[in-house]
Formats: C-alpha cells, structure tokens, sequence
C-alpha cells in the first residue's frame, strides 16, 4: 500500500482519538505529557509503525501527532481536559464519568461555541495563520540541523547537554566505539550523580530497535544509563527496547524534542516578544 494511499484513508481522524485520548490520560493517572499521551494513544488504536511514520505535509510532525494535537485541544475547549505550561496535560473531575460521550458531539459543542465568539472563517484563518507560524520555526530549525556536519552536530549535543545541567561532557565518538560519541556526568540536585554515555545521529530516518540494542551493547560494563539524540523519530519498537525489563535504560530524545529543548535553553534561537499597550480608561475617570 502505497504512503498516499495510507495518509488518505488509514490514519485516524482527530474525532477518533478523542476518547482514545480520554482513555490514555486516565491509564497514566489522570495526567501525563504529550509523548505519553501520543504513546497510550498508538497503543490503543494499535497504529503500526507505517502511519505513525507519515508525516503531515512537508513538515516534521507526522500527521497522527498533527491530528492527536487537535483532539487535545477540542478536548480542552470542551472542558474536559487542561495544560499546564510545562506541558502536562490532566483530566479535569468532569472527565471522571466520559464513556458515555460521542466524539461527534464534542466537536459539534466545541464548533458552536467557536462560532459564537467570531465568525467561522475568520478563526479558521487566524487558527492556520498561527498553526504556520509555529510550525515555520520548527521547520526551518529541523532542517538546519539535518544540514549540520555530523562533527558540528555533536558538538551542539555537547552543548545542549552542558546547558541542561551536565558536568564533564565529552565527545568520544570514534570508528569502532559501538556508536558511542560522547560522555558525561548527570547531576540531580547538585548531590546525586551518574555517568551518561550519548549517541548522536543526525538523520531523517527513524531509529530501529536493533540500533537501540546495539549502543546497549556497546555501554555494558562502562554505565547504567544511555542517551539517544536524533533528528528523526523513533519506531514503536526502539521505544519499548529502549525502557525493556532488565536491561540497562535509554532515554530518547527525537527531533521534535530537540528542537523544542534548543527553544527552552534559547539555542540558536531568539524569541522576541511583543509589546501590547492598553489605555486603562477607568484610572482617567478617578482623575
């Protein structure tokens, strides 16, 4: 089947992951981050990895996370669900009881209420004008990254790592070395501390679960603990190799990550903010 056959017809709409959604919070505890939620979701609706991998236009989000981003937000403004600005979303105690709702009707209550605060067109314009400008910035710090040297693009793993509170961290990558590149030291709280052996790899690809176990291979007996940084995605598989019973952790860290870690720490990227200036009326009237 070819990919424009299963962009059109097999990848769920954002009505279907309504209750999917409700139903992935509510197994991770009533809260839980976009990743989890996007992973509880997949599991559910048991997506293999050819749709996850489908991306959404030109850009680099795939277009179930495209759609999973609606379901969320039509989830919120329905008053089910809340974010926080760390980027944790949480049921709200009027989910407690959401077996019996329809999808269709979500929309439908959400559709009207939109409609009731500016016309239609209009905030659908605004809604896309805003989806592009998002997605613009992503998109074009996504593809600077894959137009880095792979030297350039470890040295900025090396930094990002520093930033993030890393002490200690070199790259060691060499032929030869397991696709290890790099070591450093991790530290909680400025009292506990522990080695972290990193593998970078710049890549529109997704990472498989047989190169998952092979950097586990080439850290046993030198740490407890690994670090993948790619631009590209991870299968299915590679995230549950990557967390296996037994064996040593790996965390992941995929191109959507990076490029919104690089956001937070202001790598190589400026935020500027506008100024909006109101006239309080009301303090002229006390005059």
């Amino acid at each position: 089947m070819s990919v424009q056959k299963l962009s059109s017809s097999s990848v769920p709409t954002f009505h279907a992951m309504l209750i999917p959604t409700l139903v992935g919070l509510k197994n991770l505890g009533g809260s839980g981050t976009v990743q989890e939620i996007y992973e509880q979701v997949v599991q559910i609706l048991n997506l293999p990895d050819e749709i996850l991998e489908i991306p959404h236009g030109k850009t680099s989000t795939s277009e179930v996370e495209y759609r999973l981003g609606w379901s969320r937000t039509y989830l919120r403004k329905y008053g089910l669900l809340e974010n926080s600005a760390r980027g944790v979303w949480s049921l709200l105690s009027i989910a407690d009881d959401f077996e019996h709702l329809e999808p269709k009707e979500i929309v439908k209550v959400v559709q009207k209420a939109e409609k009731s605060k500016v016309d239609a067109s209009d905030r659908m314009i605004e809604t896309m004008e805003e989806s592009t400008e998002e997605l613009e910035w992503q998109d074009q710090l996504h593809g600077m990254l894959l137009n880095l040297e792979p030297a350039a693009f470890e040295r900025l793993v090396q930094r990002l790592l520093r930033e993030s509170g890393f002490i200690q961290v070199q790259i060691t990558g060499k032929s030869g070395d397991g696709g290890i590149d790099g070591v450093g030291i991790a530290r909680i709280n400025g009292f506990l501390s522990f080695h972290v052996l990193f593998q970078c790899k710049r890549y529109q690809g997704s990472v498989t679960a047989g190169q998952i176990r092979d950097f586990r291979g080439a850290m046993q007996g030198r740490t407890d603990k690994g670090l993948f940084v790619t631009t590209g995605t991870f299968t299915r598989d590679a995230v549950k190799e990557a967390t296996r019973d037994g064996a040593p952790p790996i965390d992941l860290i995929d191109g959507e990550q990076l490029v919104q870690r690089l956001k937070e720490l202001r790598l190589g990227v400026k935020i500027t903010m506008i100024e909006a200036v109101e006239i309080d009326t009301a303090w002229f009237e006390k005059i």
